[in-house]
């Protein structure tokens, strides 16, 4: 027999969903072609959704009145804030540093319940794409070890307003082209529950990549490897902007290979850059870099070598590794990954050469050659032939785009990692992260300094 309780809840359900419907109508969305069957809590806790590609993706979250993973502010939000806090999200702080195990913990909470907590639903990329492969999906979605209900969306439309990413247009212009629109379609369907095995259920990483393979198929589409953070590295608001051809994306793919996080490798980068800078300048050859970085030797650590194996004979400047692994760990943080290098480069009162400016910048952009001559002439107004990071840090705060000035516009895009510079796609998530760019850079790995 109904309660009283549940009675008001089935109807406020109710009413929100024709709510939520009459606003994505009168948005042109007249029609949403469900495919498959949604499955029940008991049956699937967890629904993970992908492609994600825009704002529009709410569409399922409102038509399935599923929990998300959201922001803690969002419940702040006037009006909003109400509406959000009914379907019983996972918040999220970002001023709490502890909030990602929190997260985690919740989610497991909840998809463990056995159908007692609504079904959450979680776009695994953690970023918006251009929904031509799938990237990396984070692991949270996965770690409760539970079945989950893969579900696709489709935005089979002759002209594309929907796709909202980190390049190309903004939010306010994508809604009003939509909203331009008479009629914009879109399609979701719910794959059959993908009921984790044993090894899986022990291993979120391999979980995830096995479903995120089905989705893939199901879309027709290819998957890449790299993940959100690599977005951040190429698109960061740092003065040295990484350029399309850059060797950085790769290198932080391969530090991932060898077990190694980004994230926690920053704490570890004044350890690195004092080991590196104690061996003045020495070369070390392949197990003395497997011994420096504490990991066996792999193919994935050769891959990573011969990134800086400048003159193909089997040695390479850990000092290189440390400048590189800076800017993968902090990319918009420009001055302090200078700083670190010019530790590691400086004579005894701490200042470099001109040659020496160009191995680090070849090596913070991840670039084969650079042309550095007028940008140090510029820093070294007396003309000394040396500059101190003290001359560099002034010269940055006055011209603060000076990269835009002195280096890309005599930057050479025709030798490095990537075998053939990507076309920039607009409106897309990043150019380099296109399969068939990922698959290039898969075969033999063309040196840095190649």
């Amino acid at each position: 027999m109904e309660t009283a309780p549940h009675r008001v809840h089935v109807v406020v359900d109710f009413l929100l969903k024709a709510i939520m419907r009459t606003m994505w109508f009168s948005g042109g969305f007249h029609w949403v072609v469900m495919k498959g069957q949604q499955a029940s809590p008991p049956e699937a806790s967890i629904l993970t959704l992908a492609p994600h590609s825009s704002y529009f993706d709410a569409i399922a979250v409102t038509l399935t009145m599923s929990s998300i993973v959201m922001k803690a502010e969002s419940r702040d939000i006037p009006i909003w804030g109400t509406l959000i806090k009914y379907i019983q999200p996972v918040f999220v702080s970002r001023s709490d540093q502890d909030s990602r195990r929190k997260t985690v913990e919740e989610i497991r909470r909840r998809a463990q319940s056995h159908g007692k907590w609504p079904q959450i639903m979680i776009f695994p990329e953690g970023t918006c794409t251009n929904r031509t492969c799938l990237i990396t999906f984070k692991p949270g979605a996965f770690i409760p070890g539970v079945p989950v209900q893969p579900v696709v969306l489709r935005y089979p439309n002759k002209l594309d307003t929907i796709t909202w990413t980190w390049q190309g247009p903004g939010a306010l212009k994508i809604l009003w082209l939509t909203l331009c629109q008479f009629h914009n379609r879109v399609e979701i369907e719910f794959l059959p529950v993908y009921s984790p095995s044993e090894e899986e259920k022990k291993d979120p990483a391999l979980y995830a990549s096995n479903v995120r393979r089905v989705m893939a198929e199901a879309l027709g589409i290819s998957v890449t490897d790299y993940t959100f953070e690599d977005c951040q590295l190429a698109l960061a608001e740092g003065q040295l902007r990484l350029p399309a051809d850059t060797c950085l994306l790769e290198f932080a793919r391969l530090v991932r290979g060898l077990g190694l996080k980004p994230e926690t490798l920053e704490k570890d980068l004044d350890k690195y850059s004092e080991s590196a800078k104690m061996q003045r300048g020495g070369k070390l050859g392949l197990p003395e870099f497997a011994e420096y970085l504490g990991v066996p030797v792999s193919d994935t650590l050769e891959d990573m070598f011969s990134l800086f194996d400048e003159s193909g004979d089997g040695r390479m400047d850990p000092r290189e590794y440390v400048v590189a692994l800076s800017v993968v760990c902090r990319p918009a943080q420009t001055l302090d990954t200078i700083q670190l290098a010019f530790k590691m480069y400086g004579s005894q009162d701490g200042d470099i050469d001109e040659d020496t400016l160009s191995s680090i910048l070849k090596t913070a952009l991840g670039v084969a050659e650079l042309s550095v001559t007028s940008l140090f002439q510029a820093i070294d107004q007396e003309g000394t032939g040396r500059i101190t990071f003290a001359d560099f840090c002034r010269f940055a705060e006055m011209f603060p785009n000076f990269a835009e000035e002195y280096l890309y516009p005599k930057q050479t895009h025709s030798d490095s990692c990537a075998q053939t510079p990507p076309t920039p796609t607009p409106n897309g998530f990043c150019a380099d992260f296109s399969p068939e760019n990922a698959d290039a850079r898969r075969k033999p790995f063309r040196k840095k300094l190649d």
